[in-house]
């Protein structure tokens, strides 16, 4: 029995759309990171879903890929988040105004 595509792309678009609304909601930076990296995770599940459903391996090889950059996106954001901790000991996003004139 094979799970139909539509039910992928249903799956993927909640989890991107609880991405979005925790980067518009949240105001601590961890919290928005983790909701970047569930936006990508929902591209990823599209990626999965269509090499399958195409019985191509194009798109499991390009999430082999993504994966790898979202791990070097998250080490250095967290010591870009660290940075800012120990110079502002805080991590709200509304307390950084840095690249204001």
């Amino acid at each position: 029995m094979t799970i139909p595509i539509s039910y992928y792309l249903i799956l993927s678009g909640v989890v991107f759309l609880t991405g979005i609304v925790g980067v518009l909601i949240r105001r601590n930076i961890i919290a928005i990171l983790l909701s970047v990296e569930l936006m990508l995770n929902a591209t990823n599940i599209n990626f999965v879903a269509f090499s399958d459903y195409f019985r191509d391996l194009g798109g499991q090889v390009f999430v082999f890929f993504a994966l790898t950059v979202a791990a070097a996106e998250v080490a250095v954001g967290l010591a870009i988040i660290i940075a800012l901790h120990r110079s502002r000991s805080s991590i709200n996003i509304e307390e950084f105004n840095l690249l204001k004139w």
